[in-house]
């Protein structure tokens, strides 16, 4: 979908909304007989600053952002995939993972655990006030692990994507050709398995209808047919993509950069020097940027189609619509690729989080709250009109649509497996739960976070443990468990 045609879309919504021709919509956000529906849009690893500073090509979510309100200091209070999803879905904190345990078919990887009190998440509590619900996606997780069964089992309609990770279609059926293009030497042959598997079962380097961003948007094109038949919906699109491995179309690729030889479809997750000699680094970190860039906009152009579709259906001016990512990705920063649980800078930790009313009211403001993923869930829950349950203790950020000042919150906290952050406006810091490896950074003096500070201030080392340790109280470390996913 063109950019001109998604800014036509999107300027016939605010012109109704302008001269009134909506639907009534109160400022209290009161259902409707039909509405107001709810469509969540989840991008997994998409960085804040891929949204928010128009450095990759995404026409489609830079209109949104222009018709929505984008918290720019949003940060998961739990990571990463499963972790983050918990957040979301259940509207709490989740970290600091107390109890946790290894659950067959999740990663033996602290916080990886199933959806607790389903009965009281985002989709059941809009199924239990009469919503139509349905939840589509490609994560191999949320969609495919015994553990998520009752997530499942929660929504009227579950609609899944395999092959991300698995898949019945062998790495054989590969032609070695395109295999050994995707698999530069800096990653093979650690991440043969996963690349093949992925290429065999997505078979999408000539045709990106084959992609599962295609697949999951056009399953979300038919969920969205359904729910306006069946309103008021809800429903949630969680894409996977643009997680890696990252295997776009010549024709996204180009738009980035000029390449010779196999491509580096994935990183390696650890310190740069680790993996690449010398002379490779610049080259490859260049190339795992241009590659991510592609699959971004390629998730993007998907996503055009789910728009579209809204609005062909005449549904976007009685649809509150939310978008919101997991984390993020170090693509070289720091000298580190991958998520990294114990490099908690902003490429991994600040992500895009925007909300939008039907009636578009604060279309293209801003707000640098704290933010974060357990906070979703509630206010959509009050954008649609529905109590949230009282198990949810995340903060209802809807009175920013009336301009109105959001609860006091200071910092941004959450943790990544065995380590924790804290996010001030004036510092940031994290370490292992243990407690031990303190990271201090002081932002108005070295606001790109190159100087670690922490040996020569351990006042401030202190005093921020401290507030952590006030707000969640013992940090669980779950020794030889620090593998990150």
């Amino acid at each position: 979908m063109s950019r001109r045609t998604t800014r036509r879309r999107f300027i016939q919504a605010s012109a109704a909304a302008a001269t009134g021709t909506l639907l009534p919509i109160d400022n209290a956000f009161a259902r409707r007989p039909d509405g107001p529906n709810l469509l969540l849009i989840v991008i997994d690893s998409l960085r804040a600053d891929a949204v928010y500073e128009n450095k990759i090509h995404t026409p489609n979510i830079d209109e949104l952002v222009r018709q929505g309100v984008r918290f720019t200091s949003a940060y998961p209070e739990a990571m990463p995939t499963v972790p983050a999803r918990n957040s979301l879905l259940g509207g709490r904190r989740t970290f600091p993972f107390h109890g946790w345990h290894d659950y067959p078919g999740l990663l033996d990887s602290p916080g990886w655990s199933p959806l607790r009190d389903v009965p009281q998440s985002l989709p059941a509590a809009l199924r239990s006030a009469g919503y139509w619900t349905s939840y589509v996606t490609d994560n191999p997780f949320l969609g495919f692990a015994d553990p998520y069964a009752p997530l499942r089992r929660s929504v009227n309609s579950f609609v899944r994507t395999g092959g991300q990770i698995g898949g019945s279609h062998p790495i054989s059926s590969v032609p070695k050709k395109v295999l050994h293009h995707w698999l530069h030497p800096s990653i093979y042959p650690e991440k043969l398995h996963r690349v093949g598997k992925y290429l065999a079962n997505s078979r999408y380097w000539n045709d990106e209808h084959k992609s599962f961003a295609a697949k999951v948007m056009t399953h979300g094109v038919h969920a969205l047919e359904v729910g306006a038949f069946k309103q008021p919906f809800a429903l949630i699109v969680d894409c996977y993509e643009p997680h890696e491995p990252w295997t776009p179309p010549r024709p996204y690729v180009d738009m980035y950069g000029k390449w010779k030889g196999p491509e580096p479809a994935m990183p390696q997750y650890g310190k740069v020097s680790k993996w690449l000699e010398p002379h490779e680094r610049g080259p490859v970190v260049r190339r795992l940027r241009e590659l991510y860039s592609a699959e971004v906009t390629m998730t993007d152009r998907w996503l055009g189609h789910l728009l579209d579709r809204l609005h062909d259906l005449n549904l976007e001016n009685r649809t509150v619509i939310g978008l919101v990512s997991d984390h993020g990705i170090l693509l070289g920063e720091h000298g580190w690729t991958g998520k990294i649980s114990t490099a908690l800078h902003p490429a991994l930790t600040n992500i895009p989080m925007v909300m939008i009313d039907p009636a578009r009211r604060r279309a293209g403001a801003s707000s640098d709250w704290y933010a974060s993923t357990h906070d979703v869930a509630p206010t959509l829950l009050s954008m649609v009109g529905v109590k949230a349950p009282n198990r949810m203790n995340g903060v209802d950020m809807s009175p920013v649509f009336d301009d109105k000042p959001l609860p006091r919150r200071d910092y941004a906290m959450g943790g990544y497996g065995n380590s924790f952050y804290i996010r001030t406006r004036r510092w940031a810091m994290w370490a292992r739960n243990a407690p031990r490896h303190f990271h201090l950074f002081d932002k108005k003096h070295d606001p790109s976070e190159g100087n670690d500070i922490a040996h020569r201030n351990p006042g401030m080392v202190h005093h921020l443990y401290g507030v952590v340790r006030s707000k969640v109280g013992r940090l669980p470390y779950y020794g030889g468990l620090d593998r990150d996913g």
